[in-house]
């Protein structure tokens, strides 16, 4: 009932166990609490929160218009709904290296277990866009540093996202990779490799944990965990697949409505009642309703 009865502090720790298990960890992204919910519900490793996600539930796109406040509101909203990590996109921290400390900080208090931070110049873009502009490794390794040392809680995660393969060569990538490690980070997000042996590339390249991006439409094939796992990933998120899904279905349903006028031919599609009181776990808060509610209501007016 409420909110998770674990502490974000165990969630951190859960996340480092499981990067640490040899079992590639999945994890879904979540566009509002109650899909976070629905993410533990089918038996997920942990919940990803989209930097997209976050500025096209807005109605922005995603090019760096979101506030340090409105992701860490939005974050830990979905956060503390779920008993599953949850892991963020802090895109490239919201500042200078003395902002990106303060990021990493107000993730801590909003109960996220970690974050990701790009080497992007500000305002960023989509990682699968083309014309990206990508900082020097000197920049990226002091956002990294800072984030690092920023952080209270040293389970925390602190991983750090290249876009630079879609501005150079997998040397490039491979040697930004080193240089982020050095800087601290305690995972690597190699964003738009192009195929499996560019993942296997960057995993000879670092020994931290390596995250793979399975965004639809994006330049990466979609590839399976087995894939994955073949190559060394430790970690995959599908980071907009539920928005897409919900967004696409909630559109075919207006079309129903206009076009025939009722919403009839739509609803055997929909999430039943009975479900959704499943998920937001209604029984239990009219059995606590219950409990206080003890008294009677005397008559009369």
């Amino acid at each position: 009932m409420l909110y998770s009865s674990i502490t974000p502090e165990k969630k951190r720790e859960a996340l480092r166990a499981g990067l640490a298990s040899g079992r590639i960890q999945q994890f879904p992204g979540a566009f509002n609490p109650l899909s976070a919910r629905l993410i533990e519900d089918k038996g997920f490793d942990g919940v990803y929160i989209s930097g997209a996600v976050l500025a096209n539930d807005l109605g922005l796109p995603d090019i760096g218009l979101t506030t340090l406040t409105e992701v860490a509101t939005r974050a830990g909203q979905m956060a503390r709904m779920t008993d599953l990590p949850a892991l963020v996109d802090a895109d490239t921290g919201f500042g200078e290296p003395m902002n990106v400390a303060r990021t990493v900080q107000e993730l801590e208090n909003a109960g996220l277990a970690g974050c990701h931070i790009e080497d992007q110049f500000n305002p960023k873009r989509c990682g699968h866009l083309d014309g990206k502009n990508v900082v020097d490794t000197d920049t990226a390794a002091k956002r990294i540093r800072a984030a690092a040392d920023g952080r209270r809680d040293p389970n925390f995660l602190v991983m750090a996202r290249t876009d630079i393969r879609g501005t150079d060569t997998l040397q490039a990538a491979q040697d930004r990779a080193k240089a982020l490690v050095d800087a601290g980070a305690d995972a690597i997000f190699p964003e738009a490799m192009r195929d499996l042996s560019e993942f296997e590339a960057i995993r000879h390249a670092v020994d931290v944990p390596i995250l793979a991006n399975m965004t639809e439409f994006g330049k990466s094939e979609l590839f399976s965990i087995a894939d994955l796992e073949s190559v060394g990933v430790n970690m995959v998120i599908y980071p907009v697949t539920l928005l897409r899904s919900a967004i696409g279905a909630a559109e075919r349903t207006l079309e129903t409505i206009k076009a025939d006028g009722t919403q009839q031919g739509a609803v055997t599609s929909m999430q039943t009642r009975t479900r959704l009181y499943e998920l937001v776990d209604y029984e239990a808060y009219n059995q606590f309703d219950t409990s206080v509610f003890n008294f009677q209501v005397p008559g009369g007016r």
